[in-house]
């Protein structure tokens, strides 16, 4: 468009004012002379020209097809850069109107990359949901050629209501989600359930890429059909295991749990659909799983607890063994204390014999033995006097004894 325009038009100018600048620089410099004013300094020999190689110098400009090019490569970071437009949107018509539609372009040509202009390839769903699955189906259309222009026509609530069935998202959020798909260059609001050659001519759709089962609603006539038979239809694959039929029946399988869930964060009853009973037994299921949970955690705590003091014990139970041998052992700090403690027990109960009675044995032991009683003998037993001698001094004992 006309932003397009101008960046070129400001790259041509910035162009011309660095070959500008150079050739002034060149001018202000002066023409090197055979006789250099250093002599040392080697003389530099002339250029040679170059040979002719045959290729024309408009060779090196950008010719139309280039620019074509460019330009697709410009709306492609615009696509990603913001949603894609719809298809009265301005931007939209302005590339309409620049593709020259009466150049038919066959499959051969598209897969060669010969094509003069971009492919125009159309892709349509209810895209209800919008999942990995609707975005996996957009990538393969947007790739199935080298430069293609990818535009996705999406159904109206009524006609989807009509022959398929209810959606969850209304029209316009379905829109809003394709729009902002990073594969998709314009949107199509209330596209048509079978397309017809009117619809194909005004935008301009060179191939409508679908998966290949034939889709039928009502009857038994593949709604692409004749497209398959003009030889525009080209097919994508199908991510099995994802729809949006499976992802309503994971949200209805788990009812009370999307309603209890809902509750917690402020939903009504009323909003939620859900009886006054129905209400008060899901905030009950819910304060219970809440105590279950502190439960828990709570346990899952101390059982975390339990761990470091384990780890902590371990790594300390050297230490705390010898602790306890020192205190507790045969030769322990308190097995002393308490033998220390007996022996002061039991000499204050049996205290040793007095040191009196021990000086009184030895003083008898070393006294000398007693003098002998004398006795008055009558006169008739004097006679024997040589017997029995009447001094009873200490030296003749001491004497005899000896």
């Amino acid at each position: 468009g006309s932003e397009l325009l101008s960046s070129l038009r400001q790259r041509v100018i910035t162009k011309m004012s660095i070959s500008r600048k150079r050739t002034h620089a060149e001018a202000l410099v002066p023409a090197v002379e055979n006789k250099h004013p250093f002599p040392l300094a080697p003389i530099a020999p002339p250029l040679k020209k170059p040979k002719k190689t045959g290729v024309k110098k408009s060779s090196g400009r950008m010719k139309r097809s280039h620019h074509q090019a460019f330009t697709t490569d410009v709306l492609r970071l615009g696509t990603i850069c913001k949603p894609a437009p719809f298809a009265e949107d301005e931007e939209a018509i302005r590339e309409r109107n620049a593709c020259n539609y009466n150049m038919k372009i066959t499959q051969e040509m598209a897969k060669a990359g010969l094509a003069p202009r971009p492919i125009r390839v159309y892709a349509d769903g209810i895209y209800d949901l919008f999942h990995q699955g609707h975005a996996r189906q957009l990538m393969q259309a947007k790739n199935l050629f080298p430069n293609v222009y990818l535009i996705v026509g999406v159904c109206s609530d009524s006609l989807t209501h009509k022959r398929k069935g209810r959606t969850v998202m209304s029209e316009d959020e379905r829109y809003e989600a394709v729009r902002h798909c990073r594969y998709v260059d314009e949107v199509v609001p209330d596209a048509p359930w079978t397309l017809e050659d009117d619809f194909l001519e005004e935008h301009k759709i060179d191939f409508v890429a679908h998966d290949d089962i034939p889709y039928t609603t009502g009857s038994a006539t593949d709604v692409y059909a004749h497209i398959k038979a003009r030889g525009m239809f080209v097919t994508t694959e199908r991510t099995e295991g994802v729809s949006t039929s499976d992802v309503v029946s994971r949200i209805v399988k788990d009812y009370d749990v999307y309603v209890r869930r809902n509750l917690a964060r402020g939903y009504s009853a009323k909003d939620l659909n859900v009886s006054y009973i129905s209400e008060k037994k899901y905030r009950l299921q819910n304060k219970i799983d809440d105590l279950k949970k502190k439960g828990k955690e709570m346990i899952e705590d101390m059982e975390g607890k339990r761990t470091d003091l384990i780890a902590k014990w371990e790594e300390k139970s050297r230490e705390f063994i010898d602790t306890f041998l020192m205190l507790f052992g045969r030769e322990g700090r308190l097995t002393q204390y308490l033998t220390e403690k007996k022996d002061s027990v039991l000499s204050a109960l049996s205290p040793p014999s007095s040191p009196k009675a021990i000086s009184q044995s030895s003083e008898e032991c070393n006294s000398p033995p007693a003098k002998s009683t004398k006795f008055d003998f009558s006169s008739s037993s004097r006679s024997g006097a040589s017997i029995i001698d009447d001094d009873y001094s200490d030296d003749d004992y001491e004497s005899a004894s000896a």
